[in-house]
């Protein structure tokens, strides 16, 4: 079990997000992670728990407008900063939370590697990055890409993906996971758990399995996986 939180809007996505973190904790605590998208994109990430985050004030002032955090318990990989969540394609312009297990990451992996893939962790999330910036050679279209990607996903997953080339979305999908949207005046928010952004409101969408949605700060699109018509 593990717990992940994204925020766009106008506030400080970092702090947003740091405290939805906590709020977490108690669904994975051997190691976190934040992915912060302002000018440039930072990711502060290690083994431990949340209170263990060093760059508290560095993420307060990052005055960004959107973020992306996740909390784990260890399913593949030992707890180590690399095992940490976010992960990235080879581009490091993709970057994955996942909660679930994908049962044919060894595989992806496997076939991944073989066309030129360089992995950095132990994970199966990380197959997710790079599945999508394969897909992306073709598609030239990261919603096209990032659907036709968990076509070939076998496991439960709920995914939150940033996008650096598209600085006002986060993308957010769900298969047999509970992942939800929340409502708010010129922000959303998505996690894994209400409790992580219920501070800041209590109107909220639950994806349903085989949903991704579009998020950006004024509005949600959600539409099904399989055919990329609007839900």
């Amino acid at each position: 079990m593990c717990g992940i939180i994204g925020y766009i809007g106008e506030r400080n996505a970092g702090e947003i997000v740091l405290h939805g973190l906590k709020k977490l904790e108690y669904r994975g605590y051997d190691s976190y992670g934040i992915a912060i998208l302002a000018d440039k994109l930072e990711v502060i990430k290690d083994k431990g728990k949340i209170s263990d985050i060093k760059e508290i004030s560095e993420i307060k002032n990052s005055f960004s407008f959107s973020a992306i955090g996740h909390t784990r318990w260890a399913t593949h990989g030992m707890p180590s900063r690399e095992n940490a969540h976010p992960h990235f394609d080879c581009s490091g312009k993709i970057l994955i939370v996942h909660n679930g297990i994908i049962s044919n990451f060894p595989e992806l992996k496997k076939e991944l590697a073989s066309r030129g893939h360089v992995f950095k962790s132990e994970t199966d999330t990380e197959t997710i990055a790079h599945l999508i910036e394969e897909e992306l050679k073709e598609e030239k279209n990261f919603e096209k890409a990032l659907r036709k990607a968990t076509e070939k996903l076998k496991g439960s997953y709920a995914v939150v993906a940033i996008f650096s080339e598209e600085k006002d979305k986060l993308y957010a999908m769900r298969k047999e996971s509970p992942l939800l949207i929340g409502i708010g005046e010129k922000e959303n928010f998505v996690a894994s758990d209400i409790s992580a952004f219920l501070k800041y409101t209590k109107k909220a969408v639950a994806l349903d399995d085989y949903e991704y949605a579009v998020i950006k700060k004024d509005g949600i699109e959600i539409k099904s996986l399989r055919n990329g018509e609007k839900v």
